[in-house]
Protein backbone atom coordinates (compact mmCIF):
# COMPACT_ATOMS: atom_id res chain seq x y z
CA UNK A 1 0.00 0.00 0.00
CA UNK A 2 1.55 3.32 0.16
CA UNK A 3 3.09 5.28 2.79
CA UNK A 4 1.37 6.41 6.13
CA UNK A 5 0.94 10.52 7.19
CA UNK A 6 2.28 11.40 10.10
CA UNK A 7 -0.61 12.89 12.33
CA UNK A 8 1.03 16.15 12.24
CA UNK A 9 0.66 16.83 8.69
CA UNK A 10 -2.81 16.78 9.37
CA UNK A 11 -2.46 19.25 12.39
CA UNK A 12 -0.80 21.52 10.02
CA UNK A 13 -3.01 21.00 7.48
CA UNK A 14 -5.80 22.08 9.73
CA UNK A 15 -4.19 24.87 10.63
CA UNK A 16 -3.73 26.25 7.69
CA UNK A 17 -7.11 26.26 6.48
CA UNK A 18 -7.90 27.53 9.68
CA UNK A 19 -6.28 30.54 8.86
CA UNK A 20 -7.60 30.57 5.39
CA UNK A 21 -11.34 30.37 6.90
CA UNK A 22 -10.16 33.28 9.10
CA UNK A 23 -8.22 35.48 6.25
CA UNK A 24 -11.50 34.82 4.21
CA UNK A 25 -13.97 36.27 7.18
CA UNK A 26 -11.95 39.18 7.69
CA UNK A 27 -11.39 39.99 4.02
CA UNK A 28 -7.81 40.04 3.80
CA UNK A 29 -5.64 38.23 1.18
CA UNK A 30 -5.99 34.39 0.22
CA UNK A 31 -4.84 32.32 -2.20
CA UNK A 32 -8.21 32.40 -3.56
CA UNK A 33 -7.90 36.15 -4.18
CA UNK A 34 -4.07 34.42 -6.76
CA UNK A 35 -6.55 32.24 -8.32
CA UNK A 36 -9.44 34.47 -9.84
CA UNK A 37 -8.49 37.64 -9.41
CA UNK A 38 -11.27 39.19 -11.68
CA UNK A 39 -13.89 38.21 -9.17
CA UNK A 40 -13.01 40.96 -6.83
CA UNK A 41 -14.92 43.22 -8.86
CA UNK A 42 -18.36 41.28 -8.41
CA UNK A 43 -20.39 41.75 -5.25
CA UNK A 44 -21.08 38.01 -4.51
CA UNK A 45 -17.34 37.17 -4.27
CA UNK A 46 -16.39 37.80 -0.69
CA UNK A 47 -19.66 34.66 -0.38
CA UNK A 48 -17.83 32.75 -2.38
CA UNK A 49 -14.41 33.14 -0.84
CA UNK A 50 -15.71 32.52 2.68
CA UNK A 51 -17.44 29.33 1.07
CA UNK A 52 -14.05 28.00 -0.33
CA UNK A 53 -12.21 28.25 3.17
CA UNK A 54 -15.03 27.01 5.04
CA UNK A 55 -15.46 24.11 2.39
CA UNK A 56 -11.84 23.25 2.98
CA UNK A 57 -11.49 23.45 6.51
CA UNK A 58 -14.24 21.18 6.69
CA UNK A 59 -12.62 18.60 4.34
CA UNK A 60 -9.47 18.20 6.54
CA UNK A 61 -11.63 18.24 9.93
CA UNK A 62 -13.26 14.97 8.18
CA UNK A 63 -10.04 13.42 7.29
CA UNK A 64 -8.95 13.87 10.88
CA UNK A 65 -11.88 12.44 12.22
CA UNK A 66 -11.52 9.64 9.81
CA UNK A 67 -8.12 9.02 10.85
CA UNK A 68 -8.48 9.37 14.52
CA UNK A 69 -6.84 12.56 14.27
CA UNK A 70 -7.54 14.95 17.06
CA UNK A 71 -8.69 18.44 15.69
CA UNK A 72 -11.38 20.19 18.70
CA UNK A 73 -7.85 21.49 20.55
CA UNK A 74 -7.44 23.90 17.60
CA UNK A 75 -10.64 25.61 18.28
CA UNK A 76 -12.58 27.10 20.84
CA UNK A 77 -15.79 24.90 21.81
CA UNK A 78 -17.96 27.06 20.01
CA UNK A 79 -16.22 26.90 16.59
CA UNK A 80 -16.25 22.99 17.48
CA UNK A 81 -19.70 23.55 17.81
CA UNK A 82 -20.05 25.28 14.14
CA UNK A 83 -17.79 22.98 12.77
CA UNK A 84 -19.84 19.93 13.93
CA UNK A 85 -22.86 21.23 12.44
CA UNK A 86 -21.33 21.92 9.26
CA UNK A 87 -23.49 24.97 8.04
CA UNK A 88 -21.57 27.99 7.24
CA UNK A 89 -24.58 30.16 8.86
CA UNK A 90 -24.35 34.10 9.71
CA UNK A 91 -24.07 33.23 13.28
CA UNK A 92 -20.47 31.33 11.97
CA UNK A 93 -19.47 34.70 10.09
CA UNK A 94 -20.60 36.98 12.92
CA UNK A 95 -19.34 34.87 15.97
CA UNK A 96 -16.35 33.06 15.03
CA UNK A 97 -14.14 35.05 16.73
CA UNK A 98 -16.44 34.46 20.06
CA UNK A 99 -17.87 38.11 19.99
CA UNK A 100 -17.51 41.02 17.71
CA UNK A 101 -16.70 43.21 20.58
CA UNK A 102 -13.47 41.07 21.04
CA UNK A 103 -12.24 39.78 17.80
CA UNK A 104 -8.75 38.59 17.30
CA UNK A 105 -8.23 39.25 13.79
CA UNK A 106 -5.36 37.77 11.91
CA UNK A 107 -2.78 38.80 10.43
Amino acid sequence: MGKEVPSDFFVTKLNEAKLHFERALDCKHTDFDDLYPYMIEHPQFFWYKRYVAWSELLTIVKLCNELQISWEEQFSQQQVDYINKRVMSSRVLDYWFETNDSREHVS
